[in-house]
């Protein structure tokens, strides 16, 4: 094309995203919760958001040089913060008509679409939520499957919905919905306070009630599926659902009735065990009878498969091999997140079919999910090596634990070896360490294998399938002679999550596995995302470093430095903080009622404005936590810093209390860290 489109899809909901095309190229993508550093943090479709100012400042251009936005709403659009007319940011895009609105499954399609690199493809998009009907474009409500079980008043929303895609990388892309489940709500209202496992109405909403019953937060399916394998198929499928003939799916309460107990995990260990393993017993028949009948409907050889159930990915294996389409592809950021690509392809597309005269566009097949920005070095090598990789394959030989930092950033939650944590697979207790010192989490979570792709049939059992799993959705049986050899990443039903990892995709991160095996003849290493509990991945070197300082990580890798773990310091106590220069504001306050503010904790929050590289962002903490931050004004560290604090509180306070508060309060970009 002459002159391509700067286009930019946003993801307005509970795991917002941004994401700029320049033409049909994708330039930058990010979640806000990278920038926010709060997990899943909420993009409001009807407010200016971090992200958006990540992209534009990214590509150098402002939203005057934008020639679509296209935002994709979840929930609906009916109040004021999730009306992108509201959106101040983007008013000159209103004025001239180039602000569009897209649904949730639509843009969950479009992703996963555009990133296939198909001609023509069977699309699924399976979730906990998505739209209203209200938002639904006419076409898409016409399919809806009449009879369902959310008969009754209310609104309702998709939870299911089946796509036709045509004439990809033609001027003329046809997304046609063929058939859409929709349900009354994700999970029953109140469900923290109910005294029992809440009710569903989605195959999200099934696996999120057992995450509520087993964890008490519904936002913890992925414990759930690690969990399964533990655990024996106790519960039938018909306690949880009944699946028709064509495909649609009845949610039953008999599983709720189960369990009236407030007790969670680690209580009830076998019990809650079972549940886990029939919970995924109960999805995976019900998807694959939906797969079925999307392939009744749509018999071409490929899927396009998205939504966050999609990041299942022992149900995805039994999609690959058993759905009997010829190829699967399930797009990485298969969660919310990716919804901001999809409305990207999707004003794309608006912008084509606005041309005077066809124009036909390349989609190749996503091979890379590294996204976001490349940070420039933080100065001279700190390694005493010339040859890094060499020096870091020594240090995972002695066993040390890695923060690996390079290049830009992932979208969606798997790290891809641009911001991953790394450890030598053969070392059975390595696991227990990543789990408890520096994750920080439960002993059963599995962790996955970064392979050579050359190497991958040897090590893998892929059935008749590719031996190809580029962005870690699949999980596979590891073949018997060798899962004494890697005990790390063996879980315990003798199967591994799987990142295939190319020499033409990622040459550095290839290069690094690939001098791990010449040195030991094992063609993989352990990987994790880069970050600890109730973390986002890291986005910037600060944040990396940040990690390093109050983890148990031995070293980080960022590019060519790396950077070992202070000596002595084994606790965040032990470090030095001064308050940022980026506070604008400190103030304490009643408490916004909104959800757009995050509150740890107190009636009365400390609401603290904090000036970031994309724009303000206000975060609040608990009220007392004004003590700590004029007790670092004041020079006070360590020992010091704590007497200080009790005396303010009126009450002792333990070494894990204050250092936790300093962790959150760091990580926010309120207190600078350093050693000493």
């Amino acid at each position: 094309m002459a002159t391509a489109p700067w286009i930019l899809g946003v993801n307005a909901s509970h795991n917002g995203a941004a994401c700029l095309l320049r033409g049909s190229e994708l330039v930058v993508a990010i979640q806000e919760e990278r920038l926010t550093r709060v997990k899943r943090t909420r993009i409001f479709a009807g407010r200016p958001s971090l992200a958006t100012s990540y992209c534009l400042s990214h590509a150098g251009i402002g939203v005057d040089e934008l020639d679509c936005v296209v935002i994709c709403s979840c929930p609906g659009r009916s109040e004021p913060d999730h009306d992108p007319l509201h959106n101040l940011q983007f008013e000159p895009l209103h004025r001239q008509g180039r602000l569009l609105s897209l649904s949730h499954h639509l843009g969950h399609a479009h992703s996963a679409i555009a990133s296939a690199g198909y001609e023509r493809a069977a699309v699924l998009v399976i979730d906990g939520v998505g739209s209203p009907l209200v938002d639904l474009d006419p076409s898409e409500r016409r399919t809806i499957v009449e009879g369902g079980p959310w008969a009754g008043d209310g609104p309702c929303y998709e939870a299911i919905s089946l796509y036709e895609a045509t004439g990809l990388g033609a001027p003329a892309l046809r997304v046609t919905p063929l058939a859409k489940q929709v349900s009354r709500a994700w999970l029953e209202r109140g469900h923290e306070q109910l005294g029992r496992m809440p009710r569903f109405e989605s195959l999200g909403g099934l696996y999120s009630a057992v995450a509520q019953q087993i964890f008490g937060n519904p936002r913890h399916a992925g414990k759930v599926m690690g969990l399964a394998s533990y655990g024996r198929p106790t519960i039938p499928t018909s306690a949880f659902l009944k699946v028709d003939a064509d495909g649609q799916v009845h949610y039953r309460d008999e599983v709720c009735t189960l369990f009236r107990t407030e007790e969670r995990w680690p209580a009830r260990h076998e019990q809650y065990a079972d549940l886990a393993a029939s919970a995924q017993a109960a999805l995976e028949h019900a998807v694959l009878a939906v797969v079925g009948e999307l392939r009744r409907r749509c018999p071409h050889p490929h899927l396009c498969y998205a939504g966050g159930v999609a990041l299942n990915g022992l149900l995805n294996e039994r999609i690959i091999r058993e759905s009997g389409f010829e190829e699967v592809f399930i797009t990485p950021a298969a969660e919310d997140s990716g919804t901001a690509i999809g409305a990207a392809y999707y004003g794309l597309q608006w912008w084509l079919d606005r041309q005077p005269a066809p124009v036909r566009v390349a989609r190749p097949r996503l091979r890379r999910d590294a996204t976001g920005t490349e940070y420039p070095p933080l100065g001279p090598t700190a390694s005493s090596r010339d040859d890094v990789v060499e020096e870091v394959v020594d240090r995972l030989l002695d066993g040390q634990i890695l923060g690996w930092f390079q290049g830009g950033s992932e979208l969606g939650p798997r790290a891809l070896g641009q911001r991953s944590i790394l450890c030598d697979p053969r070392r059975a207790e390595a696991k227990e360490r990543l789990n408890a010192a520096i994750k920080r989490r439960e002993w059963f979570r599995p962790f996955a294998a970064s392979v050579l792709e050359e190497h991958a049939a040897q090590w893998f059992d892929w059935g008749e399938t590719t031996e190809d799993s580029p962005f870690m959705l699949r999980i596979c049986p590891v073949a018997p002679s060798c899962r004494e050899l890697v005990p790390a990443v063996v879980h315990v039903d003798g199967t591994a999550r799987i990142q295939t990892v190319s020499r033409q995709v990622l040459p550095r991160f290839h290069a690094l596995i690939e001098r791990f095996f010449a040195r030991t003849n094992v063609p993989l290493l352990l990987n994790t995302s880069f970050n600890v509990r109730g973390e986002p991945l890291v986005e910037t070197p600060d944040d990396a470093l940040l990690c390093l300082l109050t983890s148990g990580l031995d070293a980080c890798v960022l590019h060519d430095r790396v950077i070992e773990r202070p000596p002595g310091v084994t606790t965040p106590l032990e470090l030095g903080y001064a308050v940022s220069e980026r506070v604008r504001d400190v103030q304490v306050r009643p408490r916004d009622d909104g959800d757009v503010l995050e509150v740890l904790d107190g009636s009365m929050p400390l609401s603290i404005c904090i000036e970031t590289p994309w724009g303000t962002l206000v975060r609040e903490f608990p009220e007392p936590w004004a003590a700590i931050l004029w007790g670092v004004r004041e020079g006070h560290h360590g020992e010091a810093l704590r007497a200080e604090v009790a005396r303010a509180w009126r009450r002792a306070v333990s070494p894990e209390e204050l250092g936790t508060a300093l962790v959150e309060l760091g990580r926010a970009g309120v207190l600078r860290v350093h050693v000493g």
